[in-house]
């Protein structure tokens, strides 16, 4: 099948801090992901994708332009993502697609379709500026009554939670709204069903889980019983070894208000965890069975990804916010119906790949050649010109716990962290996955952090970055609060029209 023809559908399957470290479909050897580790049998599996920015909202917006945070203004969980930047709906409903967004999209602003038809379901947080924090690194504040690293240190055993509410909500919508489109649904001989949309999909499904809090039910927890759960290995110099990076983030996080170290607590992070992760399997199994009973799977292309990871106790830190493995190298799955061949199945491919390649992969599995330009590349380009092609991929990260903007630059093994006017950190991720060596400073390594450090600056502008974020800082700060006097709101509201639901007679 060439691209471009016969319109195929789009699955885009998103979950949120899910670390590739941690799955089963990425080796682990503990974690139970059946469904995904089928999946990635048959599909490409990308070792080396990385989020554009450690945190949701940014990295999702990324992911759905193509382009850098600082490109689109879009710095932290309470920034807007504007209205007048095209985004992959917009492409998609303008080429013929029912376009559908569904559970987490953490879209910021007025505007929460952004080019989708419809939503199926509402916000899990607030999309307004609710969330907007200081860069005043003398007032830090939580953003939260308790410190986000109380999460970390309470994982367990919970009859439920609040996050799988939302994510059987998004289930729900996701397998009602397949099983719609589907020609094979019947209504009754008495009431015709109402004219199916024949229109080729792309559906975003995106779930909450495995985000903290890591509340499991008992049946989750008991699927590890007995397994060798491995916790976090912090060096006894971890302190020395902090970037300031690391700190400002641990105290942002409040990682000094927990007991990190204990070993016990860590374990039950773990566990939980993992079957959070296990979970998050089962509703892809799922969708793709789904996708088969309907009449979909030989003609629809299944994406799945998360947005970025969580340090999860290693190296004593929690969440994410950070350009260590843990929190910014992402899963990234993409399965070709077998109408496309051979050469996208079964494929490891090795080469360094960001989500902001997601929408120009889409606009080319669909054939569309007329947008502006992004910075991502199609990743089906990539694998049909170069399995080695070596490219720079980088990460930003500016506010909501920094102070300064910082970078990330990964070139063939080298990962270079800019603290901008602080510090930076060089790291062999070949040699040292874990990232223990900081190879920063050294004489021998001066010419690799010269080349990474110019690439950084010829691309991006910390000066211009900075001014750009406290500008907006400031005026969100000022909107939030008349916002709230004015009891305004942006969250989403779902329409289901009940007339036409069911047996209705219209």
């Amino acid at each position: 099948m060439e691209r471009g023809t016969n319109k195929p559908n789009i699955l885009l399957i998103q979950s949120d801090q899910m670390v590739p470290f941690l799955m089963g479909a990425y080796g682990h050897k503990v974690v139970k992901t059946p469904n995904l580790d089928k999946l990635a049998e048959d599909s490409v599996r990308f070792d080396n994708a990385y989020t554009p920015c450690p945190i949701c909202a940014p990295a999702r917006a990324s992911t759905f332009t193509g382009k850098y945070i600082s490109d689109i203004g879009c710095y932290d969980n309470a920034s807007p993502l504007h209205c007048d930047e095209p985004t992959i709906a917009h492409y998609l409903t303008n080429a013929g697609y029912d376009t559908v967004a569904n559970g987490k999209m953490h879209i910021i602003g007025p505007d929460q379709l952004h080019g989708f038809g419809k939503r199926l379901t509402t916000n899990i947080y607030p999309s307004d500026f609710w969330w907007t924090t200081t860069r005043d690194e003398k007032e830090i504040k939580d953003l939260h009554t308790q410190p986000i690293a109380i999460d970390y240190v309470t994982a367990g055993k919970r009859l439920w939670s609040m996050a799988l509410d939302f994510d059987e909500e998004t289930q729900h919508r996701a397998l009602e709204y397949l099983r719609s489109k589907s020609p094979l649904r019947t209504g009754s001989l008495q009431v015709p069903q109402e004219k199916r949309d024949e229109r080729p999909f792309f559906l975003i499904t995106s779930y909450q889980l495995p985000h903290e809090p890591f509340h499991v039910t008992e049946e989750l927890w008991n699927l590890y019983q007995g397994e060798q759960i491995e916790i976090p290995k912090i060096p006894p110099d971890i302190e020395e070894r902090y970037s300031l990076m690391d700190k400002w983030l641990n105290k942002f996080h409040g990682v000094d208000r927990v007991d990190l170290n204990n070993k016990k607590k860590l374990y039950n992070l773990r566990r939980s965890y993992y079957g959070l992760v296990t979970y998050v399997d089962r509703k892809v199994g799922e969708l793709i069975e789904a996708l088969e009973k309907c009449g979909f799977r030989d003609n629809t292309i299944v994406i799945f990804q998360s947005d970025h990871g969580d340090m999860l106790g290693e190296k004593g830190m929690v969440q994410k916010r950070t350009f260590y493995e843990y929190s910014s190298r992402v899963a990234l799955i993409i399965n070709f119906p077998k109408a496309w061949g051979d050469k996208f199945r079964g494929v490891k491919y090795k080469g360094l790949v960001s989500l902001i390649d997601i929408m120009p992969t889409i606009m080319d599995i669909c054939g569309i050649d007329d947008y502006i330009p992004v910075e991502g590349e199609s990743l089906i380009k990539l694998l049909e010109r170069d399995k080695h092609h070596e490219r720079i991929i980088f990460s930003e990260y500016h506010t909501e716990g920094v102070y300064v903007p910082c970078f990330m630059v990964r070139r063939g093994k080298y990962k270079y962290v800019y603290i901008t006017g602080k510090q930076c950190q060089l790291f062999d991720i070949e040699s040292d996955p874990h990232e223990n060596n900081d190879l920063s400073g050294k004489p021998e390594y001066r010419e690799i952090e010269e080349q990474l450090r110019t690439c950084l600056l010829a691309r991006f502008n910390p000066t211009d970055i900075d001014k750009d974020v406290r500008e907006s800082l400031i005026k969100r700060q000022i909107i939030r609060p008349a916002m709230r006097k004015n009891d305004t709101y942006w969250d989403y509201q779902p329409f289901f029209d009940a007339t036409k639901q069911y047996w209705r007679y219209v």
